[in-house]
């Protein structure tokens, strides 16, 4: 496919740093967000084309790209309630490529379903955070038909550092459910594993540079311990709901799968309940404040 236009659906902390990268890459983009806030981030690229809806996204777009909270948010949009979703309005041989945590399910039954109306579906997921999203570092886990990631090759690779082909249609949102649960498993952890040691009275700083520096070192320990947990900032910029449901959805697919996933029911119900006994719109991080915060036994 020659130098598609990108509509691009879904422009929050994720979308937009990665919609910037496209349009550095000379990508012509359509764009829509529900907050118009988005349109003034990317205003200054004259690439980028601000539509009024996304039905005027997949009007004029090639290759469609959703960035959204979750498979039920998609499949409406795709598919509406009477046959009024995006699918209908958008051009013959559209490429839709979910960059969502969506449900692996979902995304097979949407591949199929778009293939038989002579369209093309991906699920590519995205790991890294908003700061990879930045510099355009994310890894990105795919799942589909082998000549179709082979064609969206160049876009994923102006968004993503390390590009795997991980199976067909839903492998990819499958891959990232069971990603982001290792991920949480490591974060509660280390939250527990800190208080432990504070509590004893060792710097948890101090702390944490042993685990960086020992077999214990983590995307956490690494990333997230410093900057977001014992900075109290708790700012990273995903939200513990979102963890939460991730966490759900591998633990979906694990007993989908009749594999043992006893402590994924474990580790899902930890994060239930600190999204339960945090704030609203919570980050993920503060998962360390609320395991601090429990009563001593």
């Amino acid at each position: 496919m020659n130098q598609p236009i990108i509509g691009m659906i879904g422009l929050g902390m994720m979308g937009t740093p990665m919609a910037n990268n496209l349009l550095k890459a000379n990508y012509i983009i359509h764009g829509f967000d529900l907050h118009l806030g988005a349109k003034e981030k990317l205003s200054h690229f004259a690439n980028f084309h601000w539509q009024s809806s996304a039905k005027e996204v997949a009007l004029s777009s090639d290759v469609i790209i959703l960035m959204l909270p979750d498979s039920k948010i998609i499949d409406e949009l795709l598919w509406g309630q009477l046959q009024d979703g995006i699918v209908f309005d958008c051009k013959p041989h559209t490429l839709f490529l979910d960059m969502s945590s969506s449900n692996p399910s979902n995304s097979k039954n949407n591949a199929e379903k778009l293939k038989a109306l002579g369209h093309e579906f991906i699920d590519a997921p995205v790991s890294g955070g908003v700061k990879r999203a930045i510099d355009g570092s994310l890894a990105i886990m795919v799942g589909g038909e082998k000549t179709s990631v082979e064609n969206m090759m160049p876009i994923l690779q102006a968004m993503g550092k390390t590009i795997i082909h991980v199976g067909s249609s839903g492998a990819g949102h499958a891959v990232k459910a069971l990603n982001n649960y290792v991920s949480a498993s490591g974060l509660l952890a280390v939250s527990e594993a800190l208080v432990a040691a504070q509590a004893f009275g060792i710097d948890p700083h101090l702390a944490n540079q042993v685990f960086n520096a020992s077999t214990g070192k983590n995307n956490t320990t690494d990333v997230k311990v410093e900057n977001f947990m014992l900075s109290g900032t708790f700012n990273s910029g995903f939200a513990i709901a979102l963890m939460r449901k991730d966490i759900q959805t591998a633990k979906d697919f694990i007993d989908d799968m009749k594999t043992s996933g006893g402590f994924a029911s474990t580790c899902l119900e930890h994060w239930s309940a600190a999204e339960q006994g945090l704030e609203k719109g919570a980050d993920h991080t503060a998962m360390f404040k609320f395991v601090k915060n429990q009563p001593k036994e």
